[in-house]
């Protein structure tokens, strides 16, 4: 009987050490693309007519495409600390652009418990590769400090109104460019490498790429075949600050940033068929905000916010309602559509759900993996937005209901509040108000309860 118990002993290890290979393997590699500036209506899957994406079309196909899926904020930094943080806009810790001198933004507090910082604690290598802009280099916000093993690319906002930097980060190390490498390719060599070098998993990439901000930047190769398809802009230049070189024909240069973007993305599809591990891989593809009008950039021509209302830095559905694409097989249904209304704030508990960790408490995000995996899904109560620049914004969706208020720091708390009803009117041209002041009164309502006071993001009356 006692020569039973080495025997025993090991069989009791290899079962708990198969154990641990069975959940690891359950832990699905997540990669998060995040566009910059693409509106509703940029890709091919959500009704672009003018050119294709073919690769990004894919995501839709094999995977789930939402149709009322929001933006953290209606500009760059907001929505990188709403997506960070699991908090919308009157919480989360950067909610607005603020730059620092000579190099980088606002940072988010040392305090800031990020969704890189869950995954890493739960076993996951965790990459970024794109535009930061919550923290300049070194800082307390610096994405080294902030939960990512690995950061490749523009610390700095600034720095990425150029697609020809001089300089770009790696991790904290300032990397020198000669000025004519085009950033975009260089950030997504180093993502594919990062996701080749981490390929057993499991493994968090996030690529918020700057595709298609400003500046209108592109190789000749992904603009020529545009320059013949609209010629009518062959004279008309985009300027964008000083960022060279200026925009010529900004319609072929913008067709081309969204083509050479989409060719990215078959890339980082293809390395994960390399490795076997799509089934194993969940991607998420969305945009930051609503389509911008800088640098020559045409929305309107191209009808970049899918017929909604508004643009960047626009509360409205335009400046805020955007694409979200997921893909992962045998998972999510392919050639799926759910109309679930989500934001960028229910990332973070989507996320730790599907790693198998604890959701931290006090967060505005729901998980909406149950509506990925076609189960009952919670809904929320309302997506609430607030924005400082142009006079002052609010928001929120309650339901079908939309609330939107301007001119806060002209009239103050009492501007008025238009009400639109999302389901027969998404482009938000018959506003409501005079029949619906109970919508009003709860629009007013959630306005003070969803708004923590900052020391730094201030409404007029708060000063």
């Amino acid at each position: 009987m006692p020569a039973r118990l080495p025997v025993l002993f090991f069989a009791t290890l290899i079962t708990a050490f198969l154990a641990t290979l069975s959940a690891a393997k359950q832990q699905p590699n997540i990669i998060y693309i995040l566009l910059d500036d693409a509106g509703y209506g940029d890709l091919s899957c959500y009704g672009q007519k003018k050119f294709q994406t073919s690769n990004i079309d894919r995501l839709a196909r094999e995977g789930m495409k939402f149709t009322n899926h929001y933006s953290g904020s209606t500009v760059c930094a907001p929505t990188r600390s709403v997506i960070m943080s699991g908090l919308h806009t009157g919480h989360t810790p950067s909610r607005g652009n603020r730059e620092i001198k000579p190099v980088g933004q606002f940072p988010i507090p040392a305090a800031t418990f990020t969704i890189a910082e869950a995954l890493k604690k739960a076993g996951y290598a965790t990459g970024a590769f794109g535009k930061w802009g919550l923290g300049n280099p070194g800082s307390e916000g610096d994405p080294v400090y902030q939960g990512f093993d690995r950061f490749f690319g523009y610390n700095c906002q600034r720095n990425a109104h150029t697609y020809y930097p001089t300089w770009l980060f790696d991790n904290l190390q300032k990397i020198k460019l000669n000025g004519e490498t085009y950033a975009h390719d260089l950030i997504m060599d180093r993502a594919v490498e990062w996701i080749d070098n981490h390929h057993k998993g499991p493994f968090f990439c996030f690529l918020p790429v700057t595709i298609p901000h400003a500046a209108m930047h592109v190789p000749e190769e992904y603009a020529a075949p545009f320059r013949k398809k609209f010629p009518e802009f062959e004279n008309k230049v985009g300027r964008y600050g000083n960022n060279k070189p200026f925009a010529r024909n900004p319609a072929a240069q913008f067709a081309g940033m969204m083509t050479a973007l989409d060719h990215g993305i078959g890339r980082v599809l293809k390395s994960l068929e390399k490795y076997g591990i799509e089934e194993n891989t969940i991607v998420l593809l969305s945009s930051d905000n609503g389509p911008h009008k800088e640098g020559g950039h045409m929305p309107d021509y191209f009808n970049s916010n899918g017929g909604l209302r508004g643009h960047k830095r626009d509360l409205y559905e335009g400046g805020i309602r955007c694409p979200l694409l997921v893909r992962w097989p045998g998972k999510v249904k392919a050639g799926s559509t759910s109309d679930h209304i989500s934001a960028h704030w229910d990332l973070f508990p989507t996320f730790c759900e599907l790693a198998g960790t604890e959701t931290p408490r006090n967060l505005d995000g729901i998980s909406f993996l149950p509506a990925l995996l076609g189960k009952k899904q919670k809904q929320h109560e309302y997506l609430y937005w607030e924005f400082f620049e142009g006079g002052g914004k609010r928001a929120v969706r309650i339901g079908k209901w939309k609330a939107v208020q301007n001119q806060l720091t002209r009239k103050g708390q009492d501007a008025p509040v238009e009400i639109y009803d999302l389901t027969t009117d998404r482009a938000e041209k018959n506003n409501l108000a005079t029949r619906k002041p109970e919508l009003i009164a709860r629009a007013r309502d959630i306005f003070k309860q969803a708004h923590t006071p900052s020391q730094i993001w201030k409404f007029k009356w708060e000063q």
